[in-house]
């Protein structure tokens, strides 16, 4: 068995990282692709490695010489690399390939040995290594039977999104015996390269003789294992991220991105806090259906998404004001205030960074997370302030004051001419109901009262980013209204807002899933040996490791599940060890339990 590495191409997409090399030579992980591609190669026990070169070939060649590597290689030049494609690079290969079996692999891969492996350890003779398609991937896609047979080629630009449970990428290694690129492949590509010129692409060529013979070639499936094909920067930012080695450092790398884990798609995320029963598929296929009309037309002024907001939530519309994301609103809230800011912590750090002002923190970590409004108001009353911060239930503790509660600090901050910012996000998911301080009535009462609620987080749409702020100060809603842009909410979040009302009955039905689904993950969690559950009435739940286990070591190796949680001892500095796991559905649950139960 011999290699062939196609590496003539420019990379151009990579701009200045090819600037003075060739693709290949892209570190990744502080190792070059073509290095990590060789030293797995080396350990095969392969007859040779052909390496066909092209653009700034003579830095490569002198890089691989001074690898090391045990296995003999040689070098094909292609001195018109910027006039052909891989087909030209491939052809001038063609006798190598008629001499022995060969693995053929592009330069520009970046995967882990065991792609290798299960290619020679497979007993068929001709393959294709394939992988589910995933929406990060670009170009042809293949339909696979159930006898591993590819009986379609589709190319990037006939792919039907919403068939792409169907498809497979091909991960640009193949199988080849010598037999088959002899009588079968070297002659199909010196004919098509005859008829169609040396400016073609040599998966066409297998296309073609899977037309005439499906059973040529087979399919061989991946099933979790990584790779990653890099044509630009952002490519080479997430091969970063998959290939990095030290555990907690991919951790880390990972919560800084702050979300786009869509481009992880096996990623299973109990970091960000979301409604996972809610919106319903009938919701998104009617968002879904309405969807070019969104992409291509511009969304409402302020205005008229305030009167959205104002008639879901059954208020004036001289009394809300929807936000990008509930995060927008805080920002240009507390911007407005001066004075003294009480905070609770461990809390929602958004509150505190964007405070230009002097906050004041009532600090519940010596009181298991637990506190009354009694309390509140006492520890205030002592260190006087002008607005008081109250996220309820509590982020991350989950810790719940009920309504009656709450209205008892109303009526101290009220009395105590303290502004209080009621950050109202999580709940939805609290048992007791009606516990909604959005009304008409309430906010009359209570007119330095300012109410925050993720819609984000409640709807279980965090990428639309909508929140709402009601507050009965309509100076203070008019001056937010000026701040933020006119067009702040896109046109699919204004279409989610307009549709919502119907949907009424399917949102309380989710926050029932929600609460029967947090009681049973409770009592499942709480059997852990190692951990501390905290009671919650949020969608999510603070926990204590109590077995010496560091909650930084625990996130990093769960990582390796797939499963992301968030590392809470930084932000509650106690001397402890915490984490936060968010409520997903049952099995994904049951999954996070048992992955948490082999690690500690």
């Amino acid at each position: 068995m011999q290699a062939i590495i196609l590496a003539a191409g420019m990379g151009k997409r990579l701009g200045t990282l090819t600037r003075e090399n060739t693709k290949c030579m892209v570190e990744v992980g502080g190792i070059k692709l073509i290095e990590r591609a060789l030293k797995i190669l080396d350990k095969k026990h392969l007859s040779r490695i052909i390496i066909v070169v092209g653009y700034k070939h003579e830095n490569l060649m002198a890089f691989v010489d001074g690898l090391g590597i045990n296995t003999e290689i040689k070098y094909i030049v292609n001195d018109v690399y910027d006039k052909t494609n891989n087909i030209f690079s491939l052809s001038l290969a063609k006798d190598f390939m008629t001499e022995d079996d060969t693995l053929l692999l592009e330069s520009d891969l970046i995967f882990e040995e065991k792609l290798i492996d299960l290619m020679l350890e497979d007993s068929r003779e001709t393959l294709a290594l394939v992988d589910k398609f995933e929406n990060w991937m670009d170009g042809t896609c293949i339909l696979v039977d159930e006898c591993d047979n590819i009986i379609d080629f589709i190319p990037g630009k006939q792919l039907v999104f919403f068939d792409k449970e169907r498809y497979y990428k091909t991960v640009n290694i193949y199988k080849f015996s010598e037999e088959f690129s002899k009588n079968v492949y070297v002659p199909f590509l010196e004919a098509y390269a005859k008829v169609m010129g040396n400016n073609e692409y040599y998966e066409t060529v297998i296309k073609l003789i899977l037309m005439l013979d499906k059973n040529t070639m087979k399919a061989k499936r991946l099933n979790g294992e990584l790779w990653y094909e890099i044509d630009d920067i952002q490519d080479l930012d997430i091969a970063e991220l998959i290939f990095l080695e030290d555990d907690l450092k991919r951790y880390k790398t990972l919560m800084a991105r702050y979300g786009g884990y869509w481009r992880f798609p096996h990623l299973k995320d109990f970091c960000y806090l979301v409604n996972p029963y809610f919106p319903t598929k009938r919701m998104t296929d009617e968002i879904t259906s309405n969807f070019n009309t969104l992409l291509r037309q511009y969304p409402s002024g302020m205005r008229v998404n305030s009167l959205l907001a104002a008639k879901h939530f059954g208020m004036s519309e001289e009394h809300i004001i929807l936000g990008n994301g509930a995060a927008e609103l805080i920002k240009e809230l507390l911007e407005e205030f001066n004075g003294n800011v009480g905070i609770i912590r461990p809390t929602f750090e958004e509150y505190p960074n964007r405070c230009n002002c002097k906050y004041i923190v009532y600090d519940c970590k010596d009181e298991q997370f637990s506190y009354s409004a009694e309390s509140i108001c006492d520890y205030f009353t002592e260190h006087p302030i002008s607005a008081l911060v109250l996220i309820n239930p509590d982020n991350p503790s989950g810790h719940y004051l009920n309504k009656k509660e709450i209205r008892n600090i109303m009526e101290w901050c009220k009395s105590s001419n303290v502004a209080l910012i009621l950050d109202e996000s999580f709940l939805d998911f609290a048992d007791e109901d009606n516990a909604s301080m959005i009304s008409e009535k309430i906010l009359r009462k209570f007119p330095k009262l300012y109410v925050v609620k993720s819609i984000s987080k409640s709807y279980g749409v965090p990428g639309i980013r909508l929140g709402i702020l009601a507050s009965y100060d309509t100076n203070m809603i008019a001056v937010l209204k000026k701040k933020v842009a006119i067009w702040n909410i896109n046109s699919i979040g204004e279409f989610f807002m307009q549709i919502l009302d119907k949907y009424r009955y399917d949102f309380h039905q989710s926050l029932v899933q929600i609460r029967k689904e947090r009681q049973r993950f409770y009592q499942e969690l709480c059997k852990i040996k190692g951990l501390k559950v905290f009671p919650s009435s949020a969608n999510y739940f603070m926990c204590e490791l109590t077995n010496g286990k560091r909650s930084e070591a625990l996130a990093a190796e769960l990582l390796k599940d797939n499963i992301l949680i968030k590392d809470l001892t930084p932000k509650i500095g106690n001397g402890k060890q915490y984490i936060r796991i968010a409520i997903r559905e049952r099995t994904e649950n049951e999954e996070l339990c048992n992955a948490v139960k082999r690690r500690l």
